[in-house]
């Protein structure tokens, strides 16, 4: 393999790991703000139960999203690798 392909190989691990990251990081940051107004409403004794649900709900709405994006960066960079050495992508 060239000196290029190394370095574009390079490139794309780190572009693909700052995204994996990132993702989380944002995943992380959105939980811990949508979790203030479900803690607020969950004080209310009447709306313990549907907060919970709608919290839950969120919750795990939020992690698939940002797993469907961490899935979808680790085939683009599965996609870039078959890419740049050279062969068959599919």
């Amino acid at each position: 393999m060239n000196d290029r392909k190394e370095k574009l190989l390079s490139v794309q691990e780190i572009v693909q790991k700052a995204i994996e990251e990132g993702a989380t990081t944002v995943e992380q940051v959105h939980l811990s703000i949508a979790s203030m107004p479900f803690d607020m409403l969950e004080k209310v004794d009447a709306l313990q139960k549907p907060v919970g649900k709608a919290r839950e709900i969120h919750d795990q709405t939020v992690g698939n999203i940002y797993e469907t994006i961490r899935l979808l960066n680790e085939r683009a960079g599965e996609v870039a690798r078959t890419l740049l050495r050279g062969k068959d992508a599919s």
